[in-house]
């Protein structure tokens, strides 16, 4: 799954042009730079690879999410609806925006269930955010139609699934905006580092500025930019920007690698009847980042992963529904508003609510879930014994569970 898996010499090219001129910050400092400009060259890079009319990189995946959601008007008060299996992240921009985030149920493609979002609607909702969690994508043809008829902005959190794409279309590139991250776990690492693709100009100008104190960008002096609106420091560096573009360049390589492990792996678990596969919109579309299966029961999901556990296998394979980073179960700091900062009223209200709603639909789901990661290194016989091993532990658990019943 991770480019930093096939990190090497390409990605240290492009650092050390960036070294060889000392310059590592993205703006100003022209002349020292000598034509070296790794943030512009990946951002348009991004723009010609996946079809998107402007880009804009920012520090993290966090960042993003956050810029978008400040570039497209979304703050106080504003409810913007998720699924309750993405990562900490997702909430963590909304509120950090002053708005509120309005979790619901997930189906079997492990984000948004349209029809929970159509429910969650109210005079307050300003967004439907759905987050292609795992490497694959949400149903985006309804969620579009639910924000047509309603009004209500499309943002893509796509920060787990670059390269992917739905009908044709690379997601990020569907709503209103989209966002990457680049961390140094994603298929396309830059160590840290985000971004939005939007083919909206305003949503494009507005990130620009926002993402950098509010600067304009307008002249060829930096120190004399104006700022028609207030902004944060969210930019990214050249070093990071550069270790990216390495990474860019090669995305077409990572995804094949991994569609080749992915379905490799997935026809030795497909030998269990028992297992069940997430459930996939475009399947063509799928970047392969991790195979996501099912088991009848939480009670034989749970003795699998222990099984796993026991023989030393487990690693690489996570089961969600325990995982504190990315199931609405774990998140206590959210359910109970654990904020340094005091959150404003409606947020503590929404959080109050949040903690008192169920999620059964999204527990029956992730209870039985487990995500296999697809690594880009492994040779033929490493996903042979991997895939042998797995579905030797769970035909073994599956075996005691027929003779306990």
């Amino acid at each position: 799954m991770p480019g930093f898996e096939l990190f090497g010499d390409a990605e240290r090219k492009e650092v050390n042009d960036v070294l060889q001129t000392g310059i590592l910050m993205r703006y100003g400092f022209d002349g020292p730079r000598k034509g070296i400009w790794k943030s512009k060259e990946l951002e348009q890079l991004m723009c010609s690879k996946f079809g998107s009319a402007y880009s804009q990189l920012v520090s993290s995946g966090t960042a993003a999410l956050t810029t978008a959601l400040a570039s497209l008007g979304i703050g106080a008060g504003d409810e913007v609806i998720m699924p309750s299996f993405t990562f900490v992240a997702s909430f963590e921009a909304v509120l950090s925006v002053g708005a509120v985030p309005v979790l619901v149920d997930i189906d079997e493609t492990l984000t948004l269930n349209p029809e929970a979002v159509e429910k969650a609607i109210t005079s307050k909702t300003k967004c439907v955010m759905p987050v292609h969690m795992c490497g694959s994508m949400a149903d985006l043809d309804a969620l579009a139609k639910i924000c047509r008829e309603n009004n209500l902005i499309l943002l893509e959190d796509a920060c787990q699934s670059i390269g992917a794409t739905y009908k044709g279309k690379f997601l990020g590139t569907i709503g209103d905006a989209g966002c990457f991250s680049f961390d140094f776990v994603k298929t396309v690492t830059c160590a840290e580092g985000g971004a939005i693709l939007t083919n909206r100009k305003d949503v494009y100008t507005n990130c620009d500025g926002y993402s950098d104190h509010g600067h304009d960008h307008l002249g060829v002096d930096r120190g004399a930019d104006l700022h028609p609106f207030l902004g944060y420091n969210f930019r990214i560096s050249e070093l990071h920007a550069a270790v990216g573009l390495a990474q860019m360049r090669r995305l077409d390589e990572f995804l094949e690698i991994q569609k080749r492990n992915h379905t490799a792996l997935k026809k030795i678990l497909s030998e269990v009847p028992e297992i069940k596969f997430r459930s996939i919109p475009d399947p063509q579309g799928d970047s392969c980042t991790f195979i996501s299966w099912f088991l009848p029961t939480e009670t034989i999901t749970r003795a699998i992963v222990a099984e796993m556990k026991e023989q030393g296998i487990l690693a690489g394979n996570f089961y969600w529904f325990d995982n504190n980073w990315h199931y609405i179960r774990k998140w206590d700091h959210l359910k109970l508003s654990k904020s340094l900062n005091p959150l404003n009223e409606n947020q503590k209200q929404a959080l109050d609510r949040l903690n008192q709603t169920s999620f059964s639909a999204s527990d029956a789901i992730m209870s039985r879930c487990v995500s296999t990661a697809i690594s880009l290194t492994w040779t033929e016989d490493q996903i042979k014994e991997k895939g042998t091993k797995m579905v030797s532990a769970i035909k073994k658990v599956l075996a005691k569970q027929q003779v306990a019943f």
